[in-house]
C-alpha cells in the first residue's frame, strides 16, 4: 500500500505525525518515534512567556542598582547575547534536524505580536522544516469582540510570515463563530496549513483547598468527531494542508479523518499511553484494512467522504443534528 501523503509541501511516508508534546523533549525519544514509523515530529512548544520572562528578568538584573554603580553595567552581557532557556530549545531543534531523516516541525505558543516572534527566524536557521503556530488565547474581557480575537490570530501570523520562508501552519480552536471564514482569512494571510483543533485544557476546582487548579486528561477517540465535521467541510474549499489532532488513537480514527479530508493525523495521547510502538501497530492495521477494502493509496481515499464529495452533504450540517436526535428517540 502507498501510505505517503503531502503536508505543508513536505512529502511524508505516511499520515501519522507526532504532535507537540513531551515526546520530543529528548533525542532518544524522537529516534524511537522515527524508528517506529512516525513520518514527522512537531517539537514541544516554545512559549512566548519563556522568552519574554527571561528577557524581562535579565533586563531587571542588568539595570538594578546602576543608578548608584554605573560600572555595574560592564559586568553583564548584552541581553541579545545572553544564553537562556529558549536557546536550549534551538539547540535541540538543530540536533533533531541533523540526526533525523524525517521532517522536524517547530511549535510556537503565544498570543501577541512582538519581539518573541524573532525566534521564528532562529528556528528556521536551526533547520526546522516548518513552523506550527499555536495561538492559545482565552478572552476574558467582556469588551473584547470576536473580530478582535480573529485579528489577533491574523496579526501574529502576519509577523511570523514576514520573518520566515519555511511553511507555516496555524493551530485553530473551536470557538470561532465562522470557522470557514477564519480559515480562509488565515490562508489569505500566508498560512500553508491548518491544524484542527487546539485542545484547550480546562481548569478544575479543588474543593478541599478551595482553589482553581490546572487540569489535564488524555484524549479519547470520541473527541475527533468535531474534527471530522470541520475538516470534512473545509476539504477542497481552501488551498491549504489540513491536519487533524486530538482523539486520534486507532486505525479507524485515521481512516475516518483521512476520508473526511485530512492530509495527516497527529498523535499524542495514544503514544503517551502505549509508547512509540503504537505507531507501528496502527500502520500495520492501516495497510491491512486498505488491502481488504481494495484501496491502493492514502490519496485515493482522502476526502472521499468530505462535505463536497458525498451525495447528501446535509450529513455535515443541521440535518445531521435532527437525524441524530430522532434516531436516539427511536432507540429508547
Amino acid at each position: 500500500m502507498d501510505l505517503s501523503t503531502t503536508y505543508l509541501g513536505l512529502k511524508l511516508r505516511n499520515p501519522i505525525v507526532v504532535s507537540a508534546s513531551p515526546l520530543s523533549r529528548s533525542m532518544d525519544s524522537m529516534h524511537q518515534l522515527e524508528d517506529k514509523g512516525a513520518s514527522a515530529i512537531v517539537m514541544h512548544s516554545l512559549f512566548e512567556e519563556q522568552i519574554t520572562h527571561e528577557i524581562e528578568s535579565m533586563d531587571h538584573y542588568k539595570s538594578y542598582g546602576t543608578e548608584s554603580f554605573a560600572e555595574a553595567l560592564s559586568y553583564f552581557p548584552n541581553i541579545n547575547d545572553y544564553y537562556y532557556a529558549p536557546e536550549e530549545y534551538l539547540e535541540l531543534v538543530a540536533k533533531a534536524a541533523n540526526e533525523l531523516e524525517i521532517p522536524v516541525i517547530t511549535s510556537m505558543n503565544g498570543v501577541t505580536p512582538g519581539g518573541w516572534i524573532s525566534y521564528a527566524k532562529k528556528m528556521e536557521e536551526a533547520g526546522a522544516s516548518a513552523l506550527e503556530l499555536n495561538i492559545y488565547y482565552v478572552p476574558t474581557d467582556v469588551r473584547t469582540t470576536g473580530t478582535e480575537v480573529e485579528n489577533r490570530y491574523l496579526e501574529v501570523l502576519k509577523e511570523v510570515r514576514s520573518a520566515v520562508k519555511i511553511p507555516i501552519s496555524v493551530k485553530l480552536n473551536t470557538f470561532f463563530s465562522s470557522i470557514p471564514n477564519v480559515a480562509q482569512r488565515l490562508v489569505n494571510e500566508g498560512a500553508d496549513g491548518l491544524v484542527l483543533f487546539n485542545r484547550f485544557y480546562q481548569p478544575d476546582i479543588d474543593l478541599d483547598e478551595l482553589d482553581v487548579k490546572p487540569g489535564i486528561e488524555l484524549s479519547n477517540s470520541y473527541e475527533n468527531r468535531l474534527i471530522i465535521r470541520w475538516i470534512g467541510i473545509l476539504f477542497g474549499k481552501i488551498k491549504a494542508s489540513l491536519a487533524a489532532t486530538t482523539g486520534i488513537h486507532t486505525v479507524e480514527d485515521i481512516l475516518k479523518l483521512t476520508m473526511s479530508g485530512a492530509d495527516i493525523v497527529m498523535m499524542c495521547s495514544a503514544l503517551l499511553m502505549h509508547g512509540p510502538g503504537h505507531i507501528e501497530k496502527v500502520l500495520q492495521g492501516l495497510e491491512l484494512w486498505m488491502q481488504e477494502h481494495e484501496y491502493e493509496s492514502i490519496e485515493q481515499m482522502k476526502g472521499s467522504l468530505s462535505h463536497k464529495s458525498i451525495t447528501d452533504p446535509s450529513a455535515y450540517e443541521r440535518a445531521n443534528y435532527m437525524k441524530a436526535l430522532n434516531r436516539y428517540k427511536l432507540l429508547v
